[in-house]
């Protein structure tokens, strides 16, 4: 960052959204707030998955919901609030919760893999895996929706799907965290196996 930028940490506004965001939206209880000082100044943003970060424009009218794990930073003027979908549509595999984002300016979000964008007219829809799934427009519609019958879910590993149906903006990751962790174990295990029988 340049060195004219100044930092404070501060508890989220206000008791219960502090707890709201914090405990169910998985995000730290306090917050970083960066200051230029006398001028212009910059700092760069970084995330633990490897893949894109990108800015999205808040407007003041409409908002996006995101999986709480891609959320980076934002402007102060941009409200963080969580959105409970409810044991059916608990679809990100980041437990039951989403940050339901609104207001006006900056939301920085980061994502596994590529970001793809997608941009649907009104009832327009779009089928999405749910573990490729970043966030959509407010303005969206959504459910949750077994993909195949019985034997396509014990056979195949597919389960359930998202159909987002616009008007609005779908945000896609092109990897997948869990597939990835399964193929890093594929890749170590016969490694690890033969170490612990070497001992």
């Amino acid at each position: 960052m340049s060195p004219n930028i100044q930092i404070k940490t501060r508890a989220r506004a206000g008791i219960l959204d502090t707890i709201k965001v914090g405990v169910l939206g998985g995000q730290s209880l306090f917050v970083n707030d960066y200051t230029a000082v006398g001028g212009p100044g910059e700092i760069g943003l970084v995330a633990a998955p490897l893949g894109d970060i990108e800015r999205l424009v808040l407007d003041g009218h409409n908002g996006y919901i995101i999986q709480r794990s891609s959320y980076i930073a934002s402007d102060p003027t941009v409200d963080l609030d969580i959105k409970w979908q409810g044991f059916t549509k608990g679809i990100f595999g980041q437990g039951l919760f989403m940050i339901k984002t609104s207001g006006r300016g900056n939301l920085f979000i980061n994502t596994f893999g590529a970001i793809d964008r997608h941009h649907l007219s009104a009832g327009e829809s779009l089928i999405v895996d749910n573990f490729h799934l970043v966030g959509f427009s407010d303005t969206c519609s959504y459910k949750v929706r077994r993909i195949g019958g019985l034997k396509e879910f014990v056979l195949s590993g597919e389960g359930l799907v998202v159909e987002i149906t616009g008007p609005g903006e779908v945000l896609i990751q092109t990897k997948n965290l869990a597939e990835f962790a399964d193929w890093l174990w594929h890749v170590f295990e016969p490694k690890i196996r033969a170490m612990m029988r070497s001992r």
